[in-house]
Order: structure tokens, then C-alpha cells, then sequence
């Protein structure tokens, strides 16, 4: 992962969300039949050029090797080359893929944030900038830090922000979560919002979050998890593993990246298990809050006022 850190001064163009999907977009607004066969005939497409990958001998959803099987450099070279072919259409997934209940997730985090001291929050993994986004949204008075180890992530990110007239509120950084380039206490509230189970040393990650924030301050992390309910489990592993690939196909031209997204919500810890690494991070008081049948969980820990 990068050691330095980099101001972004200069920002792709990329297109807004509306003209990256163009008439994809207009298929799940306009309100006709004819929507959902366009739609049925994408996955019908993309199920059969998945067959002929097999029946020549690749399945094309085999490019990246299984999360468990990964060492640290490994998943870390994969997630950077994930993110950095994903931008152009990964905000459009985000929200179909989980039904919009991600926008939902986001707000409700940013609700739980306490803002007391500095009036500053560090956005870790900030990603296409939506949490920092939805921060400023609530609290005017916030100033924000975006922080990511891939470009083109913080290009689409800082573009964003700059439509929405928070180029002055949301300050875009290149660096690494595991050596925040910030001094102790800097911010109010650091958050991580679907990336901790991106880094390796989640551990790691965590004790640097702790260790920039002011005493009594918030260490949140958003993410998404393996529901255990016996009921629902079913369901959500067919979800992840034949509809999500699927419709992935259909609109990615990296599908095999929403199948490792598959794989590493499969493979993340349990609610219980996360709890623990965040109080062996040396916060406390941590909170978790179930949401959606337990399909995402919001962490909350405190800094202890003597650390």
C-alpha cells in the first residue's frame, strides 16, 4: 500500500451518473414493461456468454483467486486493480445492487456521528466520496478529509464534490489507511464505509483510526456481513452468488469484481468477532447497530479520554 500522500490537484473528467448510464439509467425509471424484458434480455446475454466462456474452457468469473487463499500483497494488488476498473459505473451498482439501501446505511451512520471538538471527520476508504458527501449534507459547519490508496477512485470522488459546491469542504488525500498522515486527535470522527474488509491488517487500520481522533471520539465502521438467520441465509448466499454476478455481467466490465465483493462479505468477520478486534483496537464501548436482517452492521467505538 502507498506510504506517501498526495493533494489532488487535477481531476479526470468523468461523466455524472445520469450520462454513465445513459439509457441503462432510464431502464429502471421509465415506468413500462418494456424495462423490465430490456433487462431480462441483458442477463439472458450475459448468461449465455458466461456459458460459452465455460464450454471453451473459462469460466470468466474465476479471475481472481478465493479471499481465504490470498496473502496481504495479493489482496491488496487485486483491490487496487478492482477499484481502478470499476469508477465508471460503480456508483450505479452500489445503488441497484443493493436496492438503494445503501444510500439508507450511509445516512444512518452519519446520523450516529458526534461532532464536539474539532469539527472534523476523516472519511477512510472515502472511495466515490458518499459518506463524506452525506456528512456535509447534515452538518454545514463540517470540514471533511477524504482519504484513498486508488486514483481513480479520488478523481471520481473529487469531481463529485465539486458539482455539489464542497470543493471547499471535502479535501481529497492519496495515502494509506495503515499510516494516516495526521497528527493524534486531529478529527472528531474517523469512518470506514464498505472498506475495512478491503485491508488486511484490519487491526492495524483500526488502531490508526483510533489514534487520530480526539478522546471521546468515534471510531465507525459501516459494512456489510453474512446475515446468520437460518431464514434468510439462503436467500442472501444466492444472491451473492448467482443474481449479483449476474446483473453485474450485464452492466460491469469487470464482473469478476462484484464476484470478489461476493466473497470477501462471505469471508469478513462475524458481527461478535468484529466487535472484539475493534476493543482489541483499545477503543470502547463499542456499539453495534443491525441493520437490514443483519445484511450490514454499524460499528460504533469510543477513544478512551486517558489514551
Amino acid at each position: 500500500m502507498l506510504n506517501s500522500v498526495q493533494h489532488l490537484t487535477k481531476s479526470r473528467t468523468y461523466e455524472t451518473l445520469e450520462q454513465v448510464q445513459g439509457d441503462k439509467l432510464r431502464l429502471f425509471t421509465r415506468p413500462s414493461c418494456f424495462a423490465f424484458r430490456e433487462m431480462a434480455s441483458r442477463l439472458f446475454l450475459a448468461y449465455n456468454g458466461r456459458r460459452r466462456g465455460r464450454l471453451m474452457g473459462r469460466d470468466t468469473q474465476e479471475k481472481y483467486f478465493p479471499v481465504r487463499e490470498m496473502t496481504d500483497g495479493e489482496r491488496i494488488r487485486t483491490v487496487k486493480e478492482i477499484f481502478s476498473t470499476v469508477t465508471g459505473k460503480y456508483d450505479f451498482l452500489n445503488h441497484l445492487l443493493s436496492l438503494r439501501r445503501d444510500i439508507a446505511w450511509r445516512r444512518f451512520a452519519v446520523r450516529k456521528m458526534r461532532f464536539f471538538k474539532t469539527q472534523r471527520f476523516l472519511d477512510v476508504a472515502t472511495g466515490t466520496a458518499d459518506l463524506a458527501v452525506e456528512a456535509c449534507r447534515r452538518y454545514p459547519f463540517l470540514q471533511v478529509t477524504g482519504l484513498d490508496f486508488i486514483q481513480a477512485m479520488l478523481d471520481v470522488g473529487l469531481k463529485k464534490a465539486a458539482e455539489k459546491g464542497l470543493s471547499n469542504r471535502i479535501r481529497f488525500l492519496r495515502g494509506d489507511a495503515l499510516v494516516l498522515p495526521f497528527p493524534d486527535r486531529y478529527f472528531d470522527v474517523a469512518a470506514v464505509a464498505f472498506g475495512i474488509r478491503n485491508i488486511p491488517d484490519r487491526l492495524g487500520a483500526l488502531r490508526e483510526m483510533r489514534r487520530v481522533v480526539v478522546p471521546g471520539g468515534q471510531v465507525m465502521v459501516l459494512e456489510m456481513t453474512f446475515p446468520r438467520n437460518r431464514i434468510f441465509d439462503g436467500f442472501y448466499h444466492f444472491y451473492l452468488h448467482h443474481i449479483l454476478p449476474n446483473i453485474a455481467r450485464a452492466f460491469s466490465k469487470n464482473p469478476a469484481a462484484y464476484q470478489y465483493l461476493a466473497d470477501s462479505i462471505m469471508n469478513f468477520p462475524s458481527p461478535e468477532a468484529f466487535a472484539g478486534q475493534m476493543e482489541e483496537a483499545g477503543l470502547i464501548h463499542v456499539k453495534r447497530h443491525r441493520l437490514d436482517f443483519g445484511i450490514t452492521y454499524l460499528h460504533v467505538g469510543i477513544k478512551p479520554q486517558k489514551a
